[in-house]
């Protein structure tokens, strides 16, 4: 069987994600390594803390980290098989650099946790937005940002994710998101909604943030992945170092190409996609993509478990 492991990031987090796992001391312990070389308690917060601690950038990116990397080891610890391929979405891909053996947890930690921060600094609060744009054609999203940039002063609207067909989320300068909330209206789209998010992520509004990305990418040793990974920015692999750190810098300002690469995945033969990580957005996803494909979460310990007698 051809199956391939996707880890989630920003978005999956949600308040006690982690209580299907408590019997799996390998979750805990992975929790305990990251909290002492952050210097943050993360299993209380994850567990008892507030949704608005929880959602802080600073604090989901390491926390989504480190539950897929939690989930990957307990998978192994339990005799899961090798997946053929890998993918994370957006912050998801540091995950599955880490399942890869091409970072190390330690260097992936301290990196999401620096990526967070100039994330945050990179658009003041209020002046940029998303917005998810439900029902229509991606091309007709994309007329959609040219014609709101080209018609504003100075502001900028892009495409940020290619989540699945007819889901396109749209990123930029909050005025423009907003009009363009409501020309996608008038084109015909079925839902057209602000979300939750103060960071316009994967659009040009984050250069800033992707060059002191890529001076700290510089400081940290990379390997090949032992496991192929299929990337963001253009569904591929990548084969050697230097161009993984520069996808990862470019990741940053480009639109994450989901759809894309779960079809590059079919056309390699992946018949089961597993969600390694708390939740289902990315099998809902999946799912839209491609209706063929066989979807698994590892939503708790069971699951898990059950996934190795399926997984082979």
């Amino acid at each position: 069987m051809k199956f391939a492991f996707v880890f989630p990031g920003q978005g999956s987090q949600s308040v006690g994600m982690m209580n299907g796992y408590t019997d799996l001391p390998i979750v805990r312990d992975t929790f305990s390594e990251a909290s002492d070389l952050l210097g943050q308690d993360f299993w209380t917060m994850v567990n008892d803390g507030s949704s608005d601690d929880l959602n802080l950038t600073i604090n989901t990116q390491p926390l989504m980290l480190m539950a897929g990397v939690a989930i990957f080891r307990a998978w192994t610890n339990l005799g899961g098989s090798r997946p053929m391929f890998l993918a994370g979405h957006s912050l998801g891909e540091y995950t599955a650099l880490v399942a890869s053996e091409a970072l190390t947890f330690a260097d992936a930690l301290t990196l999401v946790r620096f990526r967070a921060q100039v994330m945050q600094q990179a658009v003041p609060t209020d002046v940029g937005a998303m917005a998810a744009i439900l029902g229509l054609d991606d091309d007709i999203v994309e007329a959609v940002c040219v014609e709101i940039t080209n018609s504003s002063n100075g502001e900028s609207l892009e495409p940020a994710n290619f989540n699945s067909p007819g889901q396109v989320v749209i990123a930029g300068h909050k005025n423009a998101v907003l009009q363009g909330i409501e020309l996608a209206k008038t084109r015909g789209a079925k839902r057209a909604v602000l979300l939750p998010m103060s960071i316009p992520s994967h659009c040009t509004l984050m250069h800033s943030a992707a060059q002191k990305m890529q001076q700290q990418l510089k400081q940290i040793k990379l390997q090949i992945p032992t496991i192929p990974i299929l990337h963001n920015v253009d569904a591929r692999q990548h084969y050697d170092v230097s161009s993984i750190k520069d996808i990862l810098v470019k990741q940053l300002y480009s639109p994450i190409r989901w759809a894309s690469t779960i079809q590059c995945f079919v056309t390699e033969g992946i018949t089961h996609i597993a969600e390694c990580g708390p939740g289902k957005v990315l099998a809902g996803l999946n799912k839209r993509i491609d209706g063929n494909l066989q979807s698994l979460t590892f939503i708790d310990s069971e699951a898990i478990r059950n996934a190795t007698t399926i997984l082979r």
